[in-house]
């Protein structure tokens, strides 16, 4: 992964950023093809120890057949993005970008015996289900244990102890402030959700700045002695 030293993330950073986010695109190679698919993931960390990424394919899938002569795997973790405009920046000569939060973890694969599925799908499926109102959180409980066994059965569980981990989080960080804050504040103001998650990381980077409405006159200003503005309409 080429990452540029001004967005480099430490890798306990990037660790913690996949593992809440849960969900990436895991690629293997078969012969010098790539295989890919996407697939939510939990991540699991003991003391002392490699962290650990499980998750589950198809059994029809090409790499349920490919887990099962290991290798290394890479797991690709996206977060929010979003496209910036020169038009933007208060400094001329800029040109055209994308902002991003990608994390990657590789590492060797093994296959989890088929007897532990049904304690994957538990664990997976507590860490994202939530109680909704009144009803409690769905579980593996619900079902027939023929149901489970059957479900159990089409998939193949795969395990990857991490060995690299590596973030990439490109949010302006190299620009000056007044460039800074001029973009943030556009992305504020965007109808796109990833454009605004992208502002409010770059604010959250630099929280002492006000961050103006409108885009063209951002402008940085210590708001050490001021209550922060950050961001509205353009």
């Amino acid at each position: 992964m080429y990452i540029p030293p001004a967005f480099k993330v430490h890798p306990a950073l990037a660790l913690a950023f996949a593992t809440a986010r849960g969900f990436g695109v895991v690629t293997a190679c078969d012969g010098g093809r790539p295989v890919a698919t996407n697939v939510p993931f939990v991540v699991t960390e003991t003391h002392g120890k490699s962290p650990r990424v499980t998750f589950h394919v198809a059994r029809g899938n090409a790499l349920a057949a490919l887990a099962a002569k290991g290798g290394e795997w890479l797991i690709a973790v996206q977060g929010a993005d979003a496209y910036v405009s020169p038009n933007w920046y208060v400094s001329s000569e800029q040109v055209p970008t994308w902002l991003y939060e990608s994390v990657q973890l590789s590492g060797p694969v093994s296959v989890v015996p088929p007897a532990h599925a049904a304690a994957h799908l538990d664990a997976i499926t507590a860490r994202f289900e939530q109680p909704q109102g009144l009803q409690a959180a769905w579980s593996t409980a619900r079902l027939s244990p023929q149901r489970l066994a059957t479900l159990s059965q089409m998939i193949v569980v795969i395990d990857m102890l991490v060995e690299t981990v590596e973030g990439s989080f490109k949010l302006n960080q190299h620009k000056a402030n007044a460039d800074y804050v001029a973009v943030a504040s556009a992305l504020a103001a965007e109808q796109d959700a990833g454009a605004r998650a992208i502002a409010a990381r770059m604010v959250a980077l630099r929280p002492h700045f006000l961050y103006e409405k409108h885009h063209d006159k951002g402008v940085a200003a210590d708001a050490s002695n001021a209550t922060p503005s950050h961001g509205g309409g353009h």
